[in-house]
């Protein structure tokens, strides 16, 4: 006997890869049920090589029966909907911003602390964290492991995708426009600055201490995911990507830790590539991430100018390992620990 899923904000970039994921790791669902927004209902989305889901109503949908809810809407979308569907009985695993600090809710990366799924009890509600963090917390885990990590200096490069299709579009058109000899605020709505040969240093809204919200994300969630005493601070860009995040990371050890043994260690930590060759091409760039499951370190190498420090490189599909793929793992690791059906 399989699961009933619904999928909601199924139209979006993300909702979009969970149900082509579903579909490529034959997760076992006799249902699959697509769910957004009124004007999208009676539209259709392909599910796996046959299959073709005609999207229904989120608002009037009654979530009775349903197994696993894998939710994507926007964060304004979830508060009300997510604990609607947890009412009614489903697990719901979120991917906006909006659970993932609240206390009785689980923030989860499973490779790095799947044991926090069983606190999905409290509420039926576990939390994706943001895109950023997924790939981070994968290479800090292994090494935080080894030589207890003090302090993380991050700095992203995260591509438009991680603000949804009409950002992608925006670096399309203003690309274009620009061979066209067309201004480019002429197609200027979902960033602040020109995004089209250019690097915004400005994710999200701005707070008190000067800085933004993609930011704080950052280093709260880490702190909550991996460890309370870990000294993080992030500045988090925007470059004219369409899709793979990527981030240079300084860290700083409690004790020695070598290079060469932070590569043995990423390569034996599950869902990391390591690809660190000291030769042109001998690293991973976002464009060679985009529709790959993998979190990718390179560049290691000591950083003489801090005692016990080192330099990593880390790229990832942040549509994938940073929203999709993870969330699919946690209700993958779900029925697999936590809810199994009888035969």
């Amino acid at each position: 006997m399989g699961y009933r899923i619904a999928v909601v904000g199924a139209t979006g970039n993300v909702g979009r890869e969970i149900l082509a994921t579903l579909a490529e790791r034959d997760f076992p669902a006799d249902e699959v049920i697509a769910l957004a927004s009124e004007r999208s209902v009676g539209s259709e989305l392909s599910f796996g090589e046959d299959a073709v889901l005609k999207v229904r109503d989120l608002a009037g949908f009654d979530f009775a029966g349903i197994d696993i809810v894998l939710s994507s809407p926007g964060a304004k979308v979830s508060a009300v909907h997510s604990p609607r569907a947890a009412a009614a009985g489903a697990v719901v695993i979120d991917n906006t911003s909006h659970f993932r600090m609240e206390p009785d809710v689980p923030l989860v990366v499973p490779e790095v602390n799947g044991h926090a799924i069983a606190g999905y009890t409290k509420r039926n509600i576990i939390a994706n964290p943001n895109c950023s963090t997924i790939q981070l917390v994968m290479a800090l885990k292994p090494l935080h492991d080894l030589a207890r990590i003090k302090r993380v200096v991050v700095a992203t490069y995260q591509s438009t995708s991680g603000s949804g299709k009409a950002a992608m579009d925006e670096l399309f058109n203003q690309t274009r426009g620009i061979y066209m000899n067309e201004p480019p605020a002429r197609h200027q709505k979902t960033f602040p600055k020109q995004i089209a040969f250019n690097v915004i240093p400005h994710i999200d809204v701005f707070m008190d201490d000067g800085s933004t919200r993609e930011e704080w994300k950052m280093v709260v969630e880490t702190r909550k995911i991996l460890d309370p005493d870990i000294q993080i601070t992030a500045t988090c860009v925007r470059v004219p990507v369409f899709i793979g995040h990527a981030e240079a990371v300084n860290l700083e050890f409690a004790s020695p830790l070598s290079a060469a043994a932070a590569a043995r260690a990423l390569r034996a930590a599950p869902g990391i590539i390591v690809v660190d060759h000291r030769v042109d091409e001998g690293y991973v760039t976002p464009a060679e991430c985009a529709g790959e499951d993998p979190v990718y370190v390179s560049r290691i190498r000591a950083d003489k100018t801090v005692k016990n420090g080192l330099n990593l490189w880390v790229v990832a599909d942040n549509l994938r390992k940073g929203a999709a793929l993870n969330t699919v793992q946690i209700a993958e690791e779900l029925i697999r620990s936590y809810m199994k059906k009888a035969a």
